[in-house]
């Protein structure tokens, strides 16, 4: 993870936590979008899939919509980012999200889970419950799972498990994995907003890359 790294983690967590229950920007924009036929990706996330701190045009999901465009893939974004989500509250609004057919899921879940230093055991459930639920509505999903990283503090064996979780769940479920959602952003201040924590749009550029390296052979296939 690298120690740069920690700091930042840390401080997100605090924020992320404080902002549970807010709607992201993203989801107003599913409803306007309900006449679209196109398969719809559903990116189903924390803060950092709503684009906290970002106009909706510039937080990753948008930008991914942008990259499936110019690579000419008939696909819809939608997303679904909540901020201060855990595994245990996207357990609960996942079935009303089914109610709308998705060919591919993108699984930003877990890392608020960490950062309350919450079961990780109870966790990786939520997040398997998800994905079959997911799955018994739509046999022929897709799954991408986004990795994550919790602060050192909570140990260790904390940290190593949690980040084996995200490897896990993906092997299990013959899903995509992207290895770390932030890789090049978190702990570098020109990546990141003025609380230092979360992405700003040049931030949000790189994590829509990272996304991009693993989403777009799926969407090929």
């Amino acid at each position: 993870m690298g120690e740069k790294l920690l700091g930042p983690l840390l401080l997100w967590g605090a924020l992320a936590c404080n902002q549970e229950g807010r709607p992201s920007n993203g989801a107003h924009g599913r409803e306007e979008s309900l006449s679209d036929s196109r398969p719809v990706v559903l990116f189903f996330g924390t803060s950092l899939t709503a684009g906290l701190g970002l106009e909706p045009e510039e937080a990753y999901p948008a930008l991914v919509q942008q990259k499936i465009d110019s690579a000419r893939l008939s696909f819809r974004v939608v997303n679904a980012g909540v901020s201060g989500e855990t595994s245990a509250a996207g357990l609960r609004r996942i079935d009303w999200l089914l109610s709308q057919p998705i060919a591919v899921l993108v699984l930003e879940l877990g890392a608020n889970d960490a950062l309350r230093g919450q079961d990780l055991a109870a966790a990786r459930g939520n997040l398997q419950e998800i994905i079959d639920r997911t799955r018994a509505r739509y046999p022929r999903v897709r799954i991408v799972v986004a990795g994550m990283q919790a602060p050192p503090n909570l140990g260790s064996r904390y940290t190593a498990e949690f980040r084996q979780l995200f490897v896990d769940l993906a092997r299990r479920n013959d899903a995509a994995l992207i290895p770390f959602l932030l890789e090049g952003v978190g702990g570098v201040p020109e990546m990141n907003q003025g609380d230092g924590i979360h992405p700003n749009a040049e931030g949000a550029r790189v994590v829509a890359e990272n996304v991009w390296r693993a989403l777009e052979p799926v969407l090929r296939r």
